[in-house]
C-alpha cells in the first residue's frame, strides 16, 4: 500500500541510495505484472492522491511502489510457471507476513499529524490493528471515508455495536446521516473509548449544545456524564434512554424520598391525588431534567 510522503519511508530506506530508482522506471518493472485483471486492485493507485507526481510528499514522487513496499527483489525473481513469487518485502494483505508494526511504520512515517497524533499507544495500535485493515489505499473511494461505507468496516470488528445501532432508538448511523468517527477518533485521543474530544460530554454538545449549560439549577449526574441515563449507541427505550422512567430516575432518587405518595398526594397542591404520580412518569413533573435556568426550577420542573 501507499502512504503520502515527503521522504522516502522505512522500507525504502533498506535499499542503497546509488540503487535508486526513478518513479517511472518503478512503475514500468511493477506493471509487467500488475494489470487491470487482477482480483485485487493494483493500476487503481494511479487514480489516488498517493500517485501524483507533481506533488513531493507522495510516494509515486520519490520512488512510487518502492517507496511502501521495499526493493523487494525476491518478489521480482523469475518464478517456474505456476508457482507463486516471493512476497514484496512489506505486504500490506491482511494474511500477509509482514507484522502490523512494520505495515504502519510504513504509513505513520508520513501520516503522523493531525487526527492521527495519537496513535502510538491507542488502543487500536496496541491490539495490532494495521492502517490497512480499515484503510484500502489502491483504490480512489476508500470505504471508511464514505459516509455511507464507514459504520460496515466498524461493524466488522466491533459486531456488538451493530446490533446496538438497529435497535429502535439510535443515532441515524444506518440512515447514512452520521459515522462512527463523528464521535470517535479510530487513530486514538485524549479522552477513554477513542472519543474524538476529551470527555463523554464534550464530544455530546458538539451536536447538543443546547444541553451543555451553564443552567441556574444543574443536574449532576448530567453535568457529570451523558451516559449515566443515555446509551449511545443505541437503545429499545425512546430517546436513547438506559432504562424507561421512573426505573432509570429510581437508579438515584428513591421512592420514599419522594415528599408525595400516590394514594394521599400529600405535599402536591391541593394535597389530591395524582394521576401523574400513579403513572409513574416523573418527566410529567420534572421535565427539565438537563438543567434549569428559571428561578423556581430548583427541582427541574420548568
Amino acid at each position: 500500500m501507499m502512504a503520502l510522503s515527503t521522504a522516502a519511508g522505512p522500507a525504502a530506506a533498506q535499499e542503497p541510495a546509488a540503487a535508486k530508482k526513478s518513479p517511472k522506471e518503478t512503475i514500468r518493472t511493477c506493471t509487467k505484472c500488475h494489470d487491470e485483471d487482477e482480483k485485487y486492485p493494483v493500476l487503481s493507485i494511479m487514480k489516488t492522491p498517493h500517485a501524483v507526481m507533481a506533488d513531493k510528499r507522495t510516494p509515486f514522487a520519490d520512488q512510487a511502489c518502492i517507496t511502501c513496499h521495499g526493493p523487494s527483489e525476491k518478489h521480482l525473481m523469475k518464478v517456474a510457471a505456476g508457482a507463486k513469487p516471493a512476497p514484496p518485502d512489506v505486504a500490506f494483505a491482511a494474511r500477509a507476513a509482514t507484522p502490523a508494526t512494520e505495515k504502519n511504520a510504513v504509513c505513520v512515517q508520513c501520516h503522523e499529524s493531525g487526527l492521527r497524533m495519537h496513535w502510538k499507544g491507542s488502543a487500536h495500535e496496541s491490539q495490532d490493528v494495521a492502517c490497512t485493515s480499515c484503510h484500502n489505499i489502491h483504490i480512489g473511494k476508500d470505504k471508511v471515508l464514505s459516509k455511507l461505507d464507514q459504520p460496515q468496516v466498524c461493524f466488522d470488528c466491533h459486531k456488538e455495536k451493530r446490533a446496538e445501532i438497529m435497535r429502535p432508538s439510535s443515532h441515524p448511523i444506518r440512515d447514512g446521516k452520521m459515522t462512527c468517527s463523528e464521535c470517535h477518533n479510530p487513530h486514538g485521543g485524549s479522552g477513554p473509548k477513542l472519543l474524538a474530544k476529551g470527555t463523554v460530554n464534550e464530544t455530546c454538545y458538539t451536536c447538543h449544545a443546547e444541553k451543555r449549560g451553564p443552567f441556574l439549577w444543574e443536574h449532576a449526574p448530567v453535568r457529570e456524564d451523558c451516559t449515566h441515563c443515555h446509551q449511545p449507541h443505541g437503545s429499545v427505550h425512546g430517546s436513547l434512554l438506559k432504562q424507561r422512567g421512573p426505573w432509570l430516575c429510581q437508579q438515584c432518587h428513591l421512592a420514599q424520598f419522594h415528599p408525595s405518595t400516590a394514594y394521599s398526594g400529600t405535599g402536591l397542591p391541593g394535597a389530591a391525588p395524582s394521576q401523574q404520580l400513579l403513572g409513574k412518569n416523573c418527566l410529567n413533573c420534572h421535565s427539565q431534567v438537563h438543567g434549569s435556568n428559571h428561578p423556581s426550577g430548583p427541582r427541574m420542573t420548568r
